[in-house]
């Protein structure tokens, strides 16, 4: 090898170890990992709660996907704050996230219980995600909580199957029977069991047997065969009913507070975007294996379950009618939503009615046959 080949592969070792970003003549650098952004997080839900569980999901979905980059810590209700000052506590900076739902922000603005309580025009809980997602609801909602000066970032997943009326001491044959009953709900249910006649009380979810214990509730619904199980629904009452409008189409939110998630580098915020996602569909398919197993192990621990009558379940269509129509003429933004909701229904809900076959009808002939 001649001089000049030495001293021309000599300046380009050089010149490729400045480029790399090392010292001629220093020891070769070693890469050294980056500390993990930590983030602590509060649900709205107790520990033992399924809820919870989605929430820990989550989490470990955004952890592992950001290789270790980023890592949220799951804290259960109450653990820092109350469940319903959990959005406070997300926008002061107190807590660097949360899960929960829209509807418990019912207080702050009524227009935000749109995601979560009524008839939602038909749609089912998926459907409200799509018009959330494609339809305008998410700038919707963004805009309420810049109006609430709400420093937070929202991701709304996970569709929750049609939630029961409830739980009682005696089955509900008529409207009248909620006359002067001590019912829990949350966001605008609170306003259609008012109109039905009932005195209601909203209480998070990790109260309510203690108050049906205690006599301070007559009767009560939360969420799914899961979560009533194991938050003790059972050995309060052996009477659950089944189907209900109030709380057909509801699902979860993931909360940020939003100038610590515009801080992170754009990798990460691409994680959790895809964490989303992916953590609703699991969601979804989850429910639907416990519920059921939960749903069979309530029936063999003595619950009755009995359908909601449609003469009921159309009384509350009735009463939503006139608590929209109220709440639409108090409130702009209300009124914004409840139009955007309605739009995106008559078209997505006439596809859907047209195109879906009768599940139920080869559910019966399947077992006819077994």
């Amino acid at each position: 090898m001649s001089e000049q080949t030495v001293e021309t592969r000599r300046k380009f070792l050089k010149a490729a170890t400045i480029a790399g970003g090392a010292v001629v003549g220093a020891a070769p650098m070693v890469s050294v990992a980056q500390s993990p952004i930590s983030f602590r997080w509060q649900s709205t839900w107790p520990a033992k709660d399924i809820f919870h569980e989605y929430a820990n999901d989550f989490a470990k979905r955004v952890n592992d996907m950001s290789g270790g980059r980023l890592r949220i810590e799951v804290l259960p209700a109450g653990a820092v704050v109350k469940a319903f000052d959990l959005i406070d506590a997300v926008s002061k900076g107190t807590l660097d996230g949360g899960h929960g739902v829209v509807a418990y922000w019912y207080g702050k603005n009524s227009a935000m219980a749109l995601w979560g309580s009524g008839p939602a025009f038909g749609m089912d809980p998926n459907m409200v995600l799509a018009w959330h997602e494609y339809g305008g609801g998410k700038a919707l909602l963004d805009e309420i909580y810049k109006g609430l000066n709400l420093d937070v970032q929202s991701f709304l997943y996970g569709p929750m199957p049609t939630q029961p009326l409830g739980w009682f001491k005696k089955p509900i044959t008529k409207v009248e029977d909620f006359k002067g009953l001590k019912y829990r709900t949350v966001g605008l249910s609170i306003d259609i069991f008012t109109a039905l006649g009932a005195a209601v009380n909203a209480l998070p979810g990790g109260e309510i047997v203690a108050a049906m214990d205690r006599g301070l509730l007559d009767a009560a619904e939360f969420n799914n065969a899961s979560s009533d199980r194991l938050l003790g629904f059972p050995d309060v009452s052996k009477v659950c009913m089944l189907q209900s409008f109030h709380q057909c189409s509801e699902q979860f939110e993931i909360l940020f507070n939003k100038t610590k998630y515009n801080a992170l580098p754009t990798e990460l915020k691409a994680v959790i975007n895809s964490a989303v996602a992916a953590a609703s569909a699991d969601m979804s398919w989850k429910a639907i294996d416990r519920y059921s197993n939960d749903y069979q192990e309530l029936q063999k621990a003595g619950v009755k379950f009995y359908k909601t009558p449609d003469a009921i379940l159309q009384a509350q269509l009735r009463a939503w009618d006139e608590v929209t129509k109220k709440k639409a003429a108090e409130n702009a933004q209300f009124k914004k939503v409840l139009e955007s909701m309605q739009r995106f229904a008559e078209r997505a809900c006439r596809w859907q009615n047209d195109t879906l076959v009768d599940h139920k009808m080869a559910f019966r002939h399947a077992t006819r046959r077994t």
